[in-house]
């Protein structure tokens, strides 16, 4: 859609540019330029003007890459994830970065809210000297991972209502929303284990300089993320007892039920042996002559029942 520059002179001055046509980067300390929605003809600037790697270029233009970190000659590309909480659904963006001592370049197919934040702080900011490429780095990868806490959050509220139940639905409904719930945290985790790594491996190298010189601040970040992991699995697990839970209660009300079905068929067996001795066509059954025999019959069907009830109900089966 656009390319917007931010220029930092040298007497530290911001210089706003919306398009790269009109503008000489060489003339700043440092800049930053935003690839927002860009068209095809603004995406061969990272190849055409910057001289990026082919190799970044394809993983920018290529959606959903696995967040990363390459080393090349001047700069450090970095591909992060951006998670978004919408309808029920996680929605997962990729925003990639090209971070150099005199730049920073952000990259990002879908609007950014942490890159819209940081570009207006910036520009509200009044000590410009205290920023460069890598402040800006830091900025918007603190937000895109202080944004994952309320997706946290959302989801552990959510396991909470599906725990107490307070709607009184249905163990089917309660499934889907479990199995929905499950399906949300393995959305999260395959964000958050992978920048947990991508962190991991910044803290770690001897390339990024700019990342030496606030060890503290990305420090805060992976511990951020590790805090995330944990809480993942910790949701998973209880995502676990409670499926587990009401599968057990399932299995024990349809067991209660079986139950309660086989002694009526016990109690109603000897009946119908009764009644099917009665059934047979023998020429001689002394009973079906007696006065009294169908009254007898219907009193002995009746006795053994309520035996077998009685019987039934000591052994503490009903």
């Amino acid at each position: 859609m656009m390319i917007n520059i931010i220029g930092v002179t040298e007497d530290n001055k911001l210089s706003l540019h919306s398009s790269l046509a009109d503008v000489n980067l060489e003339e700043y300390k440092w800049y930053w330029a935003d690839f927002n929605q860009p068209t095809e003809e603004e995406m061969q600037d990272l190849a055409g003007r910057f001289h990026f790697h082919p190799l970044a270029v394809e993983d920018c233009v290529q959606k959903l890459q696995r967040p990363k970190l390459d080393y090349y000659e001047d700069h450090a590309f970095f591909v992060t994830h951006i998670i978004r909480d919408e309808e029920e659904d996680l929605i997962q963006e990729e925003l990639n970065l090209f971070v150099g001592h005199r730049f920073v370049v952000t990259f990002h197919h879908m609007p950014v809210l942490e890159v819209s934040q940081v570009w207006n702080w910036m520009l509200g900011h009044k000590q410009i000297e205290l920023w460069d490429p890598f402040y800006v780095f830091y900025q918007i990868l603190d937000k895109t991972v202080d944004n994952y806490f309320p997706v946290m959050y959302r989801i552990e509220d959510e396991l909470d209502r599906i725990e107490d139940n307070t709607g009184n639905k249905s163990m089917e409904c309660l499934m889907n929303e479990l199995f929905t719930v499950r399906q949300r945290l393995l959305k999260l985790r395959h964000t958050v284990n992978p920048m947990r790594d991508l962190l991991y491996r910044m803290l770690n190298s001897h390339h990024l300089d700019g990342v030496k010189k606030r060890r503290e601040y990305f420090s805060d970040i992976y511990d951020h993320l590790l805090k995330l992991s944990e809480m993942l699995m910790a949701n998973r697990e209880v995502t676990a007892d409670i499926r587990d839970s009401y599968l057990s209660l399932n299995s024990h009300q349809t067991n209660n039920i079986m139950k309660v079905l086989t002694i009526i068929t016990s109690i109603f067996a000897p009946l119908t042996f009764i009644a099917g001795i009665y059934g047979m066509n023998f020429a001689y059954m002394p009973e079906l002559v007696w006065h009294y025999g169908y009254f007898f019959s219907l009193f002995l069907m009746v006795a053994v029942g309520i035996v077998m009830y009685l019987w039934f109900k000591k052994k503490g089966w009903f």
